[in-house]
């Protein structure tokens, strides 16, 4: 009898949630929506997304619409593509779009969603993004550690010049620069960050390197994988294994990170800043109850993980850009010659005196944003978009891809051409936004930029490159939050003559 009346009240909650399911979609679809592709029972549009994710979306929107409202299993993501769309989003609506989408990464990779990078719109958010911008991506900071980007920047140059001068042979040397962009990037990071290095001859202790190095691996596999019980939460039972390789992956990252921070704490001094980790832990002697041992390392987490992708990715991409368009690779050399010339190593001050260097950073950009699809936001409230009504808890996505590469826009949009940003054409209207706007755009984009061509000046003033063949280089892209290159870069390279005396005199030590 027991067994009869639970069976009966299960069905008829199970009537129930139907019913309501079905109330609720009713009700949905008498509402102003954005448009919808044609989608499936219960899965939604999922089977329309194939990776690269920003390769699909960009024909979902080019054969939709530049608005549409995507369902995903159990959620519904806005897809905007248009600088009004943008505009609406990112600017008039910036505080209702401002918050993050649940997911399991941000809980299990980033303290239960307390990172910048993963934290809800709400006032431990806003605390966070004013020590970054204050502490460490301010005007008055950023210059404080160009010393030691000007010092990766050199040991990169010595590890080229190296490879170039092992032997009697003139002919051209393969250099990896994937490899070499990617070591540099983590290593301005971390020593700003902690000021250790962790890559190349002259780390300090070997076994951390290593186990930092594949810390630093496994995290970035680990933040691009897919994880379908964001989906359909009642299926997460399925992808246990994606689950617990997370808390693997968190457990020694924690742990590394709260060594890190113990060491740091016995050895800084007083009034010793020389570190971001040092302002962090006087914060923490202020206000310990905010600044737990948890925010700290999530926040050196972030900024080395952000930092260094974002970088290293757009080094890549802008070197393969400028070696299959090797008129433009002449004529930013040329630009370096006349205003440093060959008596001195470019600086990081000199940067704001090459503007066609200037123009092929943004053209990478452009082309290759380092996020195609940014991070994720979600309303926290219903609103009004270009005249469509979104409901609350609705995922944003916002596609780069297709309005970087958006004719009305651009002209001539997918080929390399630097110049365009000399003129009119250049001027932001909220079509080009490689990091971001409003309340979550990144604040360190301008060290990233500057950053990013201190070493394309640097490695252009002091060496020729051409491709490894006559072929173009193959510019596909792989999977990945910072959409990193298929193909890994590799390049052929010799020394400049008129720069051999002066790289023999400064790197030969």
């Amino acid at each position: 009898m027991e067994e009869l009346q639970l069976f009966s009240c299960a069905i008829i909650l199970l009537v129930f949630v139907i019913a309501h399911k079905l109330f609720k979609n009713t009700k949905l679809q008498r509402r102003n929506l954005p448009p919808s592709p044609p989608s499936l029972p219960i899965i939604g549009h999922l089977h329309m997304l194939k990776e690269p994710l920003h390769k699909t979306i960009h024909e979902i929107c080019t054969k939709y619409g530049e608005v549409l409202l995507l369902k995903l299993g159990v959620r519904r993501a806005l897809i905007i593509a248009s600088p009004s769309a943008v505009e609406e989003c990112l600017l008039k609506n910036d505080t209702t779009f401002a918050n993050r989408p649940d997911t399991l990464v941000g809980r299990l990779l980033h303290y239960n969603s307390t990172s910048i990078a993963f934290s809800p719109y709400n006032g431990h958010y806003r605390t966070l993004r004013r020590v970054m911008t204050q502490e460490v991506f301010s005007s008055t900071k950023v210059p404080l550690f160009s010393g030691i980007r000007q010092a990766e920047v050199r040991l990169l140059l010595r590890d080229i010049w190296e490879e170039c001068t092992t032997t009697d042979d003139v002919d051209a040397k393969a250099i990896h620069l994937n490899r070499g962009f990617r070591e540099l990037a983590l290593n301005i990071m971390t020593n700003m960050v902690a000021g250790k290095r962790y890559y190349g001859k002259d780390v300090e202790d070997v076994t951390e390197a290593k186990r930092f190095s594949e810390i630093i691996r496994e995290g970035a596999v680990l933040h691009g994988a897919a994880n379908p019980g964001d989906l359909f939460p009642m299926l997460k039972w399925m992808f246990r294994g994606l689950e617990k390789r997370m808390v693997t992956w968190m457990k020694s990252t924690d742990a590394f990170y709260q060594r890190l921070l113990d060491e740091r704490k016995q050895t800084m001094s007083k009034d010793d800043t020389r570190a971001i980790v040092d302002v962090l832990i006087k914060l923490q002697q202020q206000d310990p109850a905010f600044f737990t041992n948890e925010v700290i390392k999530g926040m050196i987490m972030v900024l080395v993980l952000a930092g260094a992708d974002t970088s290293s990715a757009t080094m890549e991409w802008a070197m393969a850009l400028l070696l299959n368009n090797p008129d433009s690779l002449k004529k930013v050399q040329e630009e370096i010659d006349t205003v440093i010339g060959h008596n001195r190593l470019i600086n990081e001050e000199d940067v704001a005196k090459l503007p066609y260097l200037q123009n092929i950073v943004m053209e990478t950009l452009r082309l290759y944003p380092p996020t195609p699809l940014l991070l994720p936001h979600e309303t926290s409230e219903d609103c009004n978009i270009c005249g469509y009504e979104v409901p609350r808890g609705t995922m944003l996505m916002v596609s780069l891809w297709t309005l970087h590469r958006d004719a009305r826009w651009w002209n001539e949009p997918e080929k390399f051409i630097p110049e365009r940003f000399e003129g009119k054409e250049g001027e932001s209207l909220y079509k080009l936004l490689p990091f971001g706007l409003g309340r979550r755009n990144c604040p360190g984009y301008a060290m990233g930029k500057r950053a990013v061509a201190l070493v394309l000046g640097s490695v252009l003033q002091c060496f020729d490159w051409k491709r490894p063949s006559d072929e173009m280089l193959d510019m596909s892209q792989s999977s990945g939050i910072t959409m990193p290159k298929a193909q890994p870069l590799e390049a052929f390279c010799t020394i400049r003559p008129c720069m051999a005396d002066l790289l023999s005199k400064e790197l030969n030590c």
